[in-house]
C-alpha cells in the first residue's frame, strides 16, 4: 500500500485496532486495498495493517474518525452485510456528521434503524437517511424532497416491501404521474400499459432489487403488488395499502389533492419528489410544492429534505447536482 507523507510539524495521534475475526479482514481492506485507500485519502491518514491489527496515523481527529469507521465497516460485516465503495463512502460521511441520538449512535456501531427485504437488509447511508427510514416506519404520510440518488424512491419501495411480507399491509401501490420533458403518451407506440410502463420502470427496477424476480410477477398478477400512473387513481379508495408517488414534483395541484385523498384506513403514503426538476408547462404550478406548503407539520405528516450531500450513487453525481443547484449547505 503507498504511504502518506504527513507533516511533521501536526500534532498526530496513532490509534490501533485488533479485529477478532481475520476471515472479515479481506472484504473489509476491499480488493488491493481500495477500501483502506479511500478512506487514507478522504480523511489524510495513513493505514497499516499487519496481521488481524490495524494502525491509523493521522491528525487527531482524522485518525479518530478513520478508526471509526474501520470499526463500523467491520461490525457490519460481522453483522451480516456487505459493504461495497458506496458504504465505505457513506460511513466516511457520516463519521463527519453531528449523532443522531436513537438513530444513529456512533459510525462504529450497527445502524439501529434498517429495513430488511427477501434479498437484502438496507442499511441508511446519511444521516437524512437515517431520519427518512425513521420517519418511514413511524408517519402516515411522508414527503420526501431533494435530487436524484438520494434513496427517496429505493428506500420508499424497500419499507413498503417490508411491510407486505411482514403482513401488515395488505398491497403496495406504485405510481408517478406519466409526465416527462418533450413526451407525450400519445406518441408512444402499443397499448396503454405498454405506453405507461417506460415511466414506470424505476418503480419495477426497485422491486427486482428487494424480491426475488418471480415474486414480484406473482404479486404483480395477484393484485398485491399494484404499478399504475396517477391517473388511474382517481375514484378509488386505498385501505390496507403502503402507497408510493413518485416524481410527485410533475402533479398539479389538483392531482396531488386528488392522490392525498385517496388515503384509506390502515394505510401509509410515501410522496416523493425533487422540486427542482418539474417537467410541467407551468413549473410554478406543481402540485408537490403546494401540498408540502399546505401540510408540513400537521401531526403524523413528516417532510424529509435531502441535499446533494445525501446522493448515495456514483459520487460525480454528487457533484453535477451541486453544479446544477449550488454548494451544499
Amino acid at each position: 500500500m503507498p504511504q502518506k507523507k504527513l507533516d511533521p510539524a501536526t500534532p498526530r495521534a496513532r490509534l490501533e485496532i485488533e479485529f477478532a475475526e481475520p476471515h472479515l479482514l479481506g472484504p473489509l481492506f476491499g480488493e488491493f486495498d481500495r477500501n483502506l485507500v479511500a478512506i487514507e485519502d478522504k480523511l489524510g491518514v495513513y493505514i497499516a495493517a499487519r496481521g488481524n491489527r490495524v494502525q491509523v496515523e493521522g491528525e487527531p481527529e482524522a485518525a479518530t474518525r478513520a478508526r471509526d469507521v474501520l470499526q463500523g465497516l467491520y461490525n457490519r460485516l460481522d453483522d451480516g452485510q456487505d459493504i461495497d465503495a458506496e458504504a465505505v463512502s457513506a460511513v466516511i460521511a457520516m463519521s463527519g456528521q453531528p449523532v443522531l441520538e436513537g438513530i444513529v449512535s456512533d459510525v462504529s456501531e450497527p445502524p439501529k434503524v434498517m429495513i430488511r427485504t427477501r434479498k437484502k437488509t438496507i442499511v441508511p447511508r446519511s444521516h437524512t437517511q437515517a431520519l427518512y427510514m425513521e420517519a418511514l416506519g413511524r408517519d402516515d404520510l411522508i414527503f420526501a424532497l431533494g435530487p436524484a440518488g438520494t434513496g427517496k424512491t429505493y428506500l420508499a419501495v424497500a419499507q413498503a416491501v417490508q411491510q407486505l411480507i411482514g403482513g401488515s399491509v395488505d398491497r403496495l401501490i406504485l405510481s408517478r404521474p406519466a409526465v416527462e420533458a418533450g413526451e407525450r403518451l400519445g406518441f408512444l407506440p402499443g397499448d396503454m400499459k405498454e405506453k405507461v410502463d417506460p415511466y414506470l420502470r424505476p418503480l419495477y427496477d426497485a422491486l427486482y432489487d428487494m424480491l426475488p424476480a418471480e415474486q414480484v410477477e406473482r404479486r404483480i398478477a395477484s393484485g398485491e403488488i399494484e404499478i399504475a400512473p396517477i391517473a388511474f387513481m382517481r375514484g378509488r379508495t386505498l385501505s390496507d395499502a403502503f402507497i408510493i408517488l413518485d416524481e410527485a414534483q410533475n402533479t398539479t395541484p389538483q392531482q396531488m389533492k386528488m392522490f392525498l385523498t385517496r388515503f384509506g384506513m390502515r394505510s401509509r403514503m410515501v410522496v416523493c419528489g425533487d422540486p427542482l426538476q418539474v417537467d410541467l408547462p407551468n413549473p410554478g404550478m406543481s402540485g408537490l410544492a403546494d401540498a408540502v406548503e399546505k401540510l408540513e407539520g400537521v401531526e403524523k405528516i413528516a417532510t424529509v429534505r435531502f441535499t446533494a450531500g445525501d446522493v448515495v450513487r456514483h459520487p460525480l453525481v454528487g457533484r453535477i447536482v451541486e453544479a446544477y443547484e449550488g454548494p451544499i449547505a
